[in-house]
This record gives structure tokens, sequence and C-alpha cells, in this order.
């Protein structure tokens, strides 16, 4: 099928601006109804290749992810252009075994939504190209979605609705996106509509935990929830941070302590020269004591910035916040959901995460954000292309490309 569209892509099928606005008034009508909307999500921002259909009830009908653990492994980390081709190599199998789970074929969606930016360079063309072309053929809405976008929204997909039928949680709600290539504190308004309120000076939390495990030596963890990041939380659960963690630096705990960023940088620096100065990686407990030493002053930092920011758009400006969601591959670390739950309850707030596999780039949480942009009117034309650079807060000027 997915090959079949390739080849008719010859012919030109682009909408009209009558068309698409036809299309989009068409949806929200279906919304109103009461019928339920069908969007393909497809995600290849980073190493894992996925594709999923979800349904506007919340209903995840299908979901596929191919990872590319073997690939990258050898390597150290993910190389982007070995990742670009394991996109293309298996993207058309994977779309197909989403659309046979689900028990649909491409006539049978509302829309395909793909991931448009942020992410790697080399990476993001192979899933744009496949929607477009998919969505041109059949003539479907498309609509490109920003990745983090996604893990904002995912929150609403996975947790259940309140007595009146409402989304939760409800706008306007606070959202860390912790990963390895971002560290974003938002506060979600609504679709399309968000304020940056911190992000990292240097490097992301999830890079300085990979490149921790790495100098630590520690077996990436296979599966969907492996890697690097695993295998450190793995080894500090049998480690005390109380030997290292007096020796590591607080980040920005002296002239920065009030500004709202985040930085990990110095904090990976110190862990690896204090690995090499007490010849860590020559017994094992002193490497699962310095994975939970970097683990408790990663959370220490975090903890106090985003107290900061809840402090401000709670307690100062008086924003009626309703939660407060931690999203992103970090976000399935267990050390890091109790102590941020501890923290979230402290402002009578609760934490809302969704399940540790959707937390990690899926499909589903770009086809979720697809129903939620459609149901805005949000769709962008077959012209779009990739955004490897992409902040979330120009999406309130320039919400699609309609």
């Amino acid at each position: 099928m997915f090959i079949k569209g390739l080849k008719l892509l010859k012919r030109p099928c682009f909408y009209t601006l009558t068309q698409r606005r036809l299309l989009i008034t068409t949806s929200v009508n279906k919304r109103n109804n009461d019928a339920l909307l069908t969007v393909l999500g497809i995600e290849t921002s980073c190493d894992d290749t996925s594709a999923a259909v979800v349904r506007s009830d919340r209903t995840i009908l299908s979901e596929v992810v191919k990872g590319q653990q073997n690939l990258h492994e050898p390597m150290g980390g993910v190389v982007p252009t070995l990742a670009s081709k394991g996109h293309s190599e298996q993207l058309p199998l994977v779309i197909c075994q989403a659309l046979e789970q689900a028990q649909v074929t491409v006539e049978d969606l509302d829309a395909i939504a793909v991931t448009r930016g942020p992410g790697l360079p080399p990476c993001l063309p192979v899933g744009l190209n496949a929607a477009k072309t998919l969505a041109a053929v059949h003539r479907k809405p498309l609509i490109g979605v920003h990745h983090m976008e996604a893990h904002a929204l995912t929150a609403r997909m996975t947790t259940t609705e309140d007595k009146n039928n409402i989304l939760s949680p409800a706008f306007p709600f606070m959202t860390l996106l912790i990963s390895g290539g971002h560290t974003l504190l938002l506060t979600v308004n609504d679709i399309g509509d968000y304020n940056a309120l911190a992000t990292t000076l240097d490097n992301a939390v999830g890079e300085a935990i990979d490149k921790t495990a790495r100098a630590l030596d520690l077996a990436w963890i296979k599966g969907r929830r492996g890697g690097p990041g695993a295998a450190l939380e793995r080894a500090a659960l049998n480690g005390s941070s109380d030997r290292y963690a007096p020796l590591l630096p607080m980040p920005m705990l002296q002239r920065n302590k009030t500004t709202m960023a985040f930085s990990f940088s110095g904090l990976k620096t110190a862990v690896i020269r204090l690995i090499e100065k007490d010849n860590v990686l020559a017994d094992p407990q002193r490497i699962a004591d310095m994975a939970a030493a970097f683990q408790t002053v990663c959370m220490r930092h975090i903890e106090q910035k985003l107290s900061l920011a809840m402090d401000h758009e709670i307690n100062k400006l008086g924003k009626p916040i309703t939660a407060l969601v931690v999203s992103g591959g970090v976000a399935s670390n267990q050390f890091f959901r109790t102590r941020l739950e501890t923290l979230a309850r402290s402002f009578d707030l609760p934490l809302v995460c969704p399940p540790p596999h959707l937390c990690t780039d899926n499909g589903a949480m770009i086809a979720w954000a697809g129903i939620e942009r459609l149901q805005a009117g949000l769709v962008d034309d077959y012209t779009i292309t990739t955004l490897p650079r992409w902040p979330i807060e120009s999406l309130k000027s320039h919400p699609s490309s309609l």
C-alpha cells in the first residue's frame, strides 16, 4: 500500500485553499456530531521508527515501534546518518503493520500526522516525506506536529476524563519535558499556545545521563525502554548517593541560583573527572554509588528550578495551574517520578505522567497531537518542510501553514 502510494505520486493532487478549509470544516463538524476521528501518527525524529493509529476517544488502535540499538550501541550513541538509514529501511513496514493492527486502511483515516521537528536533520525528512506521500495520494489532511507539543499533550490521551467529560489535565497546566535532546519547562495554555519558562543552557538532562552511563561503562538495557539511561537507573538502585553526592557540584547554586534555566554540563564533567580520580570503574559498588549520586544531584537541580517556576506562576501570577505534567524519555525514570510527585504535592497539584512506554518517542503521541490540532482546525500544506530547530513558542504566531 505504502510503496504503491509512492508510485502514484507522479500526478499533482495538492489541495486548494478552499478544499483544505472544507476538510477542516468537515472534521470540526464531525467532532461536534460526536463522531470519532481516526489519525495515523508517524515519528522519526531520532532513532526510534514508530507509527500508530489513535482515535479521538483516546483509544490507541495500534502502535508499532522499531528500535535501532543494534546500530548505535557499538558507536556509543545515536549516529544521525545511521538512524536515517534505519528509518528508511523500517518505516514502510512499520506503517503497514500499524494500519493492519488497527484494522483500518488509509481511506478510513481522517488525517495523517507526522513529526515535523525538532529533531535530527537526516531523520525528520524520512517520516515527513512518507506522510506527505500518503496524505497527497489519498487526499487526507496533513498535520505537521511539533515533537515537544506531542510530549506535552500525551497526558491528555492517557489520563481519565473528569465528570464533565473534559480532557484531563485541563488547560492551563505546567509541563516538564525531559529527554535526551530537551530539558524544557512550559506553561501549556491551549493547543499551540505555550509559554517557555526555562530550558537548558548546555546539555539536556537525558544527554548528560547517557554520557554518564557511558563513562561508567554500563551495558545498555535491551528493549523499548532500554538504552544508557535505563542502565544508569538500574545501576543506581544498588547504590547510595552518600559516597559521592557531597563531592559533586550543584549546578547554578550560587550566582545563578534564581536564574530560570537548567545546566548539566558542569555536573557531567565533574562526574567524569571523579570517576577517573577515584578509580570508580574498578569497583561495581562504586559504580552504583556514582550512578545514584549523579541521579540525586540532577534531581535536586530540577527540583530547585521547578520550585522557582511554580512559585512564580501559581503564587505570584495567580495562574490557575491544574497539574504538573512530566513527559519525555527521562520521565520514565521512577526515581525522578517519585521526587517530582512530592514536589507537585507541595503546591497542591497532581503529578501526571504518561505510562513509561509513552514517555519515550512514539507514534501514538504524534497521532494524538494530530487529533487535538485537527479538532482545533489546524492543518498544514503538503509543501511543508522539516524544522530541526523549532521554538515551541512560535506555534502561537504561526499555528499552521494555512
